[in-house]
């Protein structure tokens, strides 16, 4: 493209150059045809002056006969024998002969310097572009090399930039997960750390003691099931995530009542909302549906209850609003808990964050849990706390075609 551009100006440049030493050939021309003429025209008069008798059309008519009529006219009467006259001819032609070599030069080397230049201009993009792959190969993918322009390495400039762009998304997301890693492996190792010691404790005891009294063995057991059972909890709750992280999770979406899905919720709650007497207050639309995948958003929506139950008081009461619009379907669980803190409200749906109100068999996974299967579907979840009075969750599904 660059090449055709060039040659394109290049190209008008020497038809201008054509039009322009025909221009003053023509010029030149004209101007010799004047001094002859005049030279002619000063004879024909002498030659009426001399003889009058001789009309003016029937010399016209012996100049247009007569060939080269007009030289030899000059030649008969003396002009061109006259020196004067020849240097004056002479000179004349040399100038215009002058003008029309520097005419022609001069757009010769305008041509030459305008090649040189976009040259010289495409040496040093392409230098440009050289420099920039050798920084992105030591690492360095802060360089803008964005072009507005249309040609060839315009374009490998664009596609670069946007290779550079992907590159580094990927190096700082790369750099995220190694220490998202790196964190959720600490936060692993302390979640099962725990429980672990707990339980050698416990079986190191049993083991110790041949003669333990029934009683105090069978708490040992029953602890110790609740810890492995725990620790079973936390490693599905684990394997899930990595799924979603991996984008292994296949969803099976279907067209979804919201009201069988928060009365399935309620129902799956039913011995911790028994134990602690708490009432569920439901204000559902009939008619309002989602486009998901049952099970997951089952899942997602138990854990939000649960975690509204967990931290309620006995006998309160948890109140779940779904609102039907044509944009998004909401769903708000309000608890009247003891609420959530500032700092850890900047926390809650990070992976095994615990506040300071967290039961002590909370895993700490529930709420991001959800939050990631919940925007799978299309949606996203917020909260909204204040301390001693409670706490909201909302959720809204944004409507689109399926």
């Amino acid at each position: 493209m660059e090449k055709l551009k060039i040659a394109v100006c290049g190209a008008c440049l020497l038809v201008v150059a054509i039009l322009g030493y025909c221009y003053v050939s023509k010029k030149q021309n004209e101007k010799y045809e004047h001094i002859i003429n005049s030279a002619i025209s000063n004879i024909v008069d002498t030659v009426i002056e001399k003889y009058p008798d001789v009309g003016e059309e029937e010399i016209l008519n012996i100049l247009r006969n007569t060939k080269n009529s007009k030289t030899n006219i000059l030649k008969k009467y003396g002009y061109l024998n006259n020196e004067n006259y020849i240097q004056k001819l002479e000179n004349e032609k040399n100038i215009d002969k002058k003008i029309n070599i520097m005419y022609i030069s001069i757009f010769g080397i305008v041509i030459i310097l305008i090649t040189i230049y976009y040259n010289n201009k495409k040496e040093i993009r392409i230098r440009e572009v050289n420099q920039y792959i050798n920084e992105v190969n030591r690492g360095n993918y802060k360089l803008k090399i964005e072009d507005n322009g249309e040609d060839e390495i315009s374009r490998l400039r664009n596609e670069l930039y946007k290779t550079t762009i992907l590159l580094r998304e990927t190096a700082e997301n790369s750099e995220k997960e190694k220490v998202s890693l790196s964190n959720s492996l600490a936060d692993i190792s302390h979640q099962i750390k725990t429980p672990i010691t707990s339980m050698r404790i416990m079986l190191d005891n049993i083991e110790d003691n041949p003669n333990m009294d029934s009683k105090t063995r069978e708490e040992f057991i029953k602890e110790i099931s609740k810890q492995v059972e725990w620790i079973s909890s936390l490693v599905i709750s684990l394997l899930k995530l990595a799924k979603f992280d991996a984008g292994a999770i296949v969803m099976k979406n279907e067209t979804i009542r919201v009201k069988e899905l928060i009365e399935k919720s309620v129902s799956n709650l039913a011995i911790i909302l028994d134990i602690k007497n708490i009432k569920i207050v439901l204000n559902i639309d009939e008619n309002a549906t989602i486009f998901a995948d049952y099970n997951w958003q089952l899942e997602a929506i138990t854990n939000i209850i649960k975690n509204a139950a967990e931290h309620s008081e006995n006998n309160s009461k948890i109140y779940i609003n779904v609102v039907n619009t044509s944009v998004f379907i909401k769903i708000q669980i309000k608890d009247e808990g003891e609420g959530i803190s500032k700092k850890d409200m900047n926390h809650i749906f990070e992976r095994f964050y615990k506040s300071k109100n967290s039961s002590e068999n909370s895993i700490g996974i529930g709420l991001s849990l959800a939050k990631t299967i919940i925007e799978k579907a299309n949606g996203y979840i917020k909260v909204e706390s204040e301390e001693r009075k409670g706490t909201i969750f909302e959720i809204k599904y944004l409507k689109w075609k399926h």
